[in-house]
């Protein structure tokens, strides 16, 4: 019986043993993944900086195509001015050349604004792709988040059911 009982006890701490390594395997693997948690938390930080500087830069397009455009309005009046200036005023030809002249550099110049505002629609379409690409980035970093941290808190859990069982 002594002997019998001397193997169990030998059988049982070689057993507490295996289940104080798994343990210890097991609470360092819950260390990972809270590092990887933090890690996906200040990614998700990241995100969200990025979407802020995304709408910051709409904005700022948003300001600039308003200004190109009261820019184009006003120099579409001085064109229209310089119209109404050179059929009024055929007095000299010399001066209805520059005038022309003149018209001429300023609808290069709308031309060149209008080609801006164009871009800067451009720009802001594509921030705004961007925008909502970050936003369902954020959504599944969100999703895996969750999952990651369910999945420690199972482990857990588990391991603490198993610790009480032993």
């Amino acid at each position: 019986d002594r002997d019998t009982d001397k193997k169990r006890i030998e059988e049982l701490l070689e057993e507490n043993m295996v289940l104080e390594i798994a343990q210890k395997q097991s609470m360092n693997e819950s260390a990972h993944l809270g590092w990887e948690l933090e890690q996906l938390s200040k990614s998700t930080d990241l995100a969200d900086t990025r979407k802020s500087f995304v709408f910051e830069l709409n904005e700022c397009a948003s300001s600039r195509i308003l200004k190109l455009e009261k820019d184009n309005q006003s120099l579409q009046n001085t064109i229209q001015e310089l119209r109404d200036a050179s059929l009024t005023s055929r007095e000299s030809s010399l001066k209805f050349v520059e005038l022309e002249k003149e018209n001429q550099q300023l609808s290069k110049k709308i031309e060149k604004l209008q080609n801006q505002i164009e871009k800067e629609k451009q720009s802001s379409q594509d921030l705004e792709t961007l925008s909502e690409e970050l936003i369902k980035d954020k959504e599944q970093l969100q999703v895996v988040m969750e999952t990651l941290k369910a999945d420690k808190d199972r482990q857990i859990k588990d391991l603490k059911q198993e610790n009480d069982h032993l």
